[in-house]
């Protein structure tokens, strides 16, 4: 069995009324629509890395492959991602992967942010006197205004 997931981005979600799903009786294929934060390919090849997949990049799409799964996640002419699942996979599953792949595609942006916010600190007078995580996993900085001498 094979199945394709649509990954809609949250702003066009939102606007929808609900996800959409559909058998192609030609193919033992279920495509169905999820909703998804990830617009990054770079993060979101470093996601699939954290879901312990071996990724590999193939004529402008991402190849994950899990143990026993493969997928293939490739972008259409709107920029939205798809991701067509091959192995041993069900509709279930399939929607699991994806949100535990976005879930550490959400960790991997507040990486990527952290980072961009450490690095510019200096330059805007300010600098890092403490970092925390919460048990949610959420991130504190606490940053001080250097003074000019």
């Amino acid at each position: 069995m094979s199945v394709s997931l649509i990954l809609i981005p949250l702003a066009i979600a939102a606007a929808a009324a609900h996800a959409g799903l559909s058998k192609d009786k030609d193919k033992d294929t279920t495509v169905c629509q999820v909703q998804t934060r990830m617009r990054d390919a770079g993060l979101l090849a470093a996601a699939l890395r954290e879901s312990r997949a071996v990724v590999a990049s193939e004529d402008g799409a991402l190849v994950a492959d899990w143990a026993g799964v493969r997928a293939r996640f490739a972008r259409d002419e709107q920029q939205i991602w798809t991701a067509h699942f091959t192995g041993d996979v069900d509709e279930a599953r399939a929607v699991d992967i994806v949100r535990a792949v976005d879930a550490a595609y959400g960790r991997q942006v507040q990486q990527a942010v952290l980072a961009r916010l450490t690095e510019r600190a200096p330059a805007a007078g300010l600098r890092l006197e403490s970092r925390s995580v919460t048990p949610d996993r959420a991130v504190r900085l606490v940053f001080a205004v250097e003074r000019a001498s």
